[in-house]
């Protein structure tokens, strides 16, 4: 597939006025797009709803996303591909946008699938989140999340864990953080720390049980981070990105990488 985008419409359109536009007030899902269709489609819309309810904003009905969905995924390229639904909040007096956009999945996920990625902590500098927050909401205002990453790339990083003040672990700007300790796969509680619940890592805990893993959702020190027998970034279009140096650190290659990868489905190329 060429690096062009392909819009496909579904009602409504982005205007001057759309508060989307002026102040990122607009939800939207990443999806990773196979032959086989949006991969965890349910999950993912499940996660939309949460988010608008988050910001207070109406939906179009489920079954209306899911077939928008269902549309992008035939206008694309028929193999793997990345997938996005995005609502706006519209103007203060219109219809929303909604609209979604297949494209390629970026080259550097696939080079940090199959490579491996250099991870800095940083102190995301926030104690508890106010009752206001939107941090568990996958909203349009993401200039932030990318602005972690490009900083961490001129550190000479390929990507940032952020960490609470005590330093304990949260998530990257654009992924959810896995890890595993003995026969246990983990992730971050998202309920116990207000970060956004992720929807690869959820699944991948599901079925971590076909591997004679455990699953377990809980909170990890950075410096208990480094004794892990294998740390990962878990995203929609990556899949996972196995962490191989933390904080300057070189780490092992983890012999669970490719096993991980293949029970998610994901090709190594």
């Amino acid at each position: 597939m060429s690096d062009s985008i392909l819009v496909i419409p579904g009602s409504g359109a982005v205007t001057p006025a759309d508060r989307g536009l002026l102040y990122g007030e607009g939800v939207f899902e990443s999806l990773h797009l196979r032959p086989s269709g949006p991969w965890l489609l349910d999950r993912h819309l499940d996660r939309l709803h949460r988010s608008a309810a988050l910001l207070e904003m109406p939906l179009p009905p489920r079954e209306d996303l899911a077939e928008l969905a269902r549309r992008a995924a035939r206008a694309g390229p028929g193999g793997e591909a990345a997938l996005r639904l995005i609502v706006t909040a519209g103007p203060a007096s219109g219809p929303q946008a909604v609209y979604a956009t297949v494209g390629p999945v970026p080259a550097a996920a696939l080079r940090e699938r199959r490579d491996g990625i250099r991870v800095i902590t940083a102190d995301l500098g926030v104690g508890p989140r106010p009752p206001w927050s939107l941090a568990a909401a996958k909203t349009l205002s993401y200039a932030e999340n990318l602005a972690a990453r490009r900083w961490a790339q001129r550190q000479g990083a390929d990507d940032l864990l952020w960490l609470t003040p005590d330093g304990h672990a949260l998530e990257a700007p654009t992924a959810s953080l896995v890890w595993l300790t003995g026969d246990t796969l983990c992730t971050v509680a998202p309920g116990r720390t207000g970060i956004l619940a992720g929807t690869t890592a959820a699944h991948l805990l599901d079925r971590a049980p076909e591997l004679g893993l455990r699953a377990e959702e809980r909170l990890i020190t950075a410096a208990e981070l480094t004794a892990a027998d294998g740390v990962w970034f878990a995203s929609s279009l990556r899949g996972l990105a196995e962490v191989r140096i933390l904080d300057g650190t070189h780490r092992a290659g983890s012999p669970w990488t490719r096993r991980l990868l293949d029970l998610l489905g994901f090709e190594v190329r």
